[in-house]
């Protein structure tokens, strides 16, 4: 057993701690830190299934598995948090999960990976097209909060339409940038997907190493199952907690859902980019780092905005300007650095550097609206 496996099965035992917390009325600040503790194991294992699984039904079916449930943990808590009315802290998570992707995933596996090898390499052009898509998130992000900025007395009704029409919009064009990169242009994604592990036709999983194994599909369904289950229960105490919690911790709701929350969600796919770009496989951490910013803006988002019409709850694609300028910012120098297929630890920490300056700014930001 790795030792990153070790740490994951140690910080499951905060499951029942926390439900005991939070049965036992015990202090809300205990029941917050201790559902946080346990959202990042479970998001491990869920991540771990969703590979298994992926490669026991071949680089087709399991590429759009890994699309739709590589950001579960993030979209499961979303929906918690949106069910409870907590919408402004939804719409801080989202950007957060953008900012923290693409500056400090990203940040860390440059810098630390460059600190191994002087230079590393990836596919250039994967990146770019990363690169467009999320410029094209951005402006759809944008314009709704534009449209609320440059008119007097707009209706909530209008805004809601407004933001339901660019969700769908969104859906589909994430939908044909899965078509593109599993289908009709697949061979410029194959060096990332060389990197990782890969089913044979005998459905064996060969990894870097050489070796081969059979993933259980019914144990890894069952762990899926299991994961996404405590996942949605850790969510309800995380959420019930979190007004409470944050005003003891004397953080603002905004810093809490821009950057505490994305870094749970994301624990165990950060700790996976990093590690495999200390391996020398930047392809596939950039691959992680972007790719999860990009199902984020064009899948999370606007399947939360539909949802928020389901749940009667006010989901828009209205965000504070300032969140706004937050993730342009980080597009544009995540796209600036990744351009050139190459990257080195001063890039790292030009990244790192942004996002502490945006994470400074978030924390002492007075604007605590939800």
């Amino acid at each position: 057993m790795s030792k990153k496996d070790l740490f994951f099965l140690i910080l499951l035992g905060f499951i029942p701690v926390s439900i005991a917390a939070e049965w036992l009325h015990w202090n809300p600040l205990l029941v917050f830190v201790t559902a946080c503790l346990a959202i990042v194991p479970l998001a491990a294992w869920m991540g771990q299934a969703t590979e298994e699984l992926a490669g026991l039904v071949g680089p087709s079916v399991g590429g759009l598995l890994n699309a739709t449930f590589g950001n579960a943990t993030e979209l499961i808590v979303a929906l918690v948090a949106l069910k409870e009315g907590y919408v402004g802290v939804v719409k801080a998570s989202l950007t957060g999960s953008i900012i923290g992707n693409l500056l400090l995933v990203m940040g860390l596996s440059m810098l630390l990976g460059g600190l191994r090898f002087k230079e590393q390499t990836f596919q250039p052009v994967a990146a770019r097209m990363n690169a467009s898509s999320m410029n094209l998130a951005v402006i759809a992000m944008l314009l709704p909060t534009a449209v609320n900025f440059t008119s007097v007395g707009i209706a909530e009704s209008v805004l809601q339409k407004l933001s339901t029409a660019v969700a769908i919009v969104l859906i589909v064009v994430y939908l044909m940038t899965l078509l593109f990169s599993m289908k009709t242009h697949s061979y410029l994604y194959d060096v990332a997907v060389a990197e990782g592990e890969v089913p044979n036709e005998a459905g064996e999983i060969v990894e870097a190493s050489g070796e081969t194994h059979k993933p259980n599909l019914p144990l890894w369904v069952g762990v899926l199952l299991a994961a996404t289950v405590f996942v949605a229960i850790e969510s309800e105490l995380l959420v019930n907690s979190l007004e409470t919690a944050t005003d003891q911790l004397g953080l603002t709701e905004l810093f809490t859902g821009v950057i505490l929350l994305p870094i749970i969600g994301n624990a165990a796919e950060h700790a996976t980019a990093v590690t495999v770009a200390m391996k020398n496989k930047m392809d596939l951490s950039v691959s992680v780092a972007m790719g999860s910013s990009l199902q984020i803006a064009l899948f999370v988002a606007p399947v939360l905005v539909l949802a928020g019409w389901f749940f009667g709850q006010p989901m828009d694609l209205n965000f504070q300007p300032f969140e706004l300028v937050a993730v342009a910012v980080s597009v544009l120098i995540a796209n600036s650095i990744s351009s050139d297929g190459q990257s080195n630890w001063l890039e790292g920490l030009l990244l790192l550097a942004a996002y502490l300056v945006l994470g400074l700014a978030f924390f002492f930001h007075p604007n605590v609206a939800v």
